[in-house]
């Protein structure tokens, strides 16, 4: 998951069978997070949610619900199988594997952006010294290697690195040690250790810039429809989630797989970059009204806000007053799974720092505790360890 950002103008054409399908994602999404666990939270709507919801999937999930944010990051690089494997030791509910970007080839790989300068070894490869290029990705001029321009055999040579070694230098012990899994792992993966650990695994796919790859014939929805229907995975009952920061790419899959789907949300005054293309004006701000939300849930069965609009933070970077977008999204019938709690303070707001350290842990649980008061369904973490204990405690209230 990162940040990106028009709806798709008219939707008669299969209207009838999204709206159908939506119903039973939003079902199934919303028993586990407003039915299973609004009940014993007593989070907004968790009368309403008993008496409507029903069915199998997530509801069987804990609630909150702990994501396992590009795996466990927090302590191995990101988007490798060692990462994925130890989000779930740590107790991950559900594992975001992952943020999918096409190969020159059409396959696709988890990555967290299609350029892989900063996730991978490409650098040390002189045989890729050319393929450095500079393209503007949604409207930002960005130099690197991107994976479109790799065929997946090439791609494999590479072997990805720690993100941000600055933060979290004690990841770069684990540099190069795993490559770049693409979906198709991903989802043998989810099966292997579904079978190994003796419960069912979730995964929490992403299409990332969908709009841009478009643009050079690289069909995301279509790719991640075709992978899941191979598989088996493209069922309500499913144990896969769609998410995308592009609602038009969200309306595509609807009409393509009836997995449940969530909107991703950056900040307030952004525009999702398909709406820039579309020139549509509207920003998340307009899409977390009350109208906004019920527009998404015609097509989405959830939203995955930054954790700023369900808490806005002062001038200073202190948690202020919840804002009323959990009540709103709850009575849109949406789920909110937020992003991204991490435990160390450069990423906490100020008032759950300590000390002077940027990368030392902050006051990580009292941060927790205070977004799971709000009523969020779930909430993505590169800690995963922390995001139970966390959970843990907040039930023992």
């Amino acid at each position: 998951m990162g940040t990106q950002e028009s709806f798709e103008q008219g939707q008669a054409q299969g209207q009838g069978r999204s709206q159908g399908r939506g119903a039973g994602r939003r079902a199934l999404l919303g028993a586990a997070v407003l039915g299973a666990g609004g009940a014993v939270l007593g989070l907004p709507g968790a009368a309403r949610a008993e008496g409507r919801h029903t069915g199998g999937g997530l509801k069987g999930l804990p609630v909150p619900t702990i994501i396992g944010h590009r795996g466990a990051s927090g302590y191995r690089p990101e988007h490798t199988f060692g990462s994925y494997n130890l989000a779930l030791d740590l107790g991950a509910d559900i594992v975001e594997a992952g943020d999918l970007v096409p190969t020159k080839d059409g396959h696709l790989v988890c990555r967290h952006e299609p350029e892989i300068g900063g996730t991978t070894d490409v650098a040390d490869h002189p045989e890729f010294a050319s393929r450095k290029t500079t393209k503007i990705l949604d409207g930002v001029p960005t130099t690197g290697w991107f994976t479109e321009d790799f065929t997946l055999a090439e791609l494999k040579t590479l072997r990805a690195v720690e993100r941000i070694p600055a933060t979290r230098q004690h990841n770069t012990l684990y540099n190069g040690r795993w490559g770049i899994p693409t979906f198709e792992e991903v989802l043998k993966w989810q099966d292997e250790q579904t079978r190994r650990r003796g419960k069912q695994v979730w995964i929490y796919p992403e299409t990332k810039h969908p709009t841009y790859f478009r643009k050079q014939g690289l069909d995301m929805e279509q790719l991640l429809s075709e992978a899941l229907r191979k598989h088996g995975r493209d069922k309500k009952n499913s144990p896969v989630v769609i998410q995308s920061f592009e609602p038009t790419s969200i309306q595509r899959l609807n009409k393509l797989v009836d997995n449940p789907l969530v909107v991703l949300l950056s900040a307030a005054n952004t525009r999702p970059f398909d709406f820039v293309e579309a020139g549509d004006p509207r920003t998340v701000a307009d899409l977390i009204t009350p109208k906004g939300l019920k527009e998404i849930a015609s097509y989405a069965q959830g939203i995955g806000p930054t954790l700023d609009l369900v808490i806005p933070k002062d001038a200073k970077g202190n948690l202020t007053k919840p804002s009323t977008l959990v009540a709103d999204a709850h009575a849109a019938g949406l789920i909110l799974h937020p992003y991204t709690m991490r435990d160390e303070n450069t990423f906490l707001p100020t008032n759950f720092q300590k000390g002077t350290d940027p990368t030392a842990y902050g006051d990580v649980f009292g941060a927790f505790k205070t977004y799971f008061a709000t009523g969020i369904d779930g909430v993505f973490t590169d800690n995963a360890d922390t995001g139970v204990l966390a959970r843990e405690d907040f039930l023992r209230r």
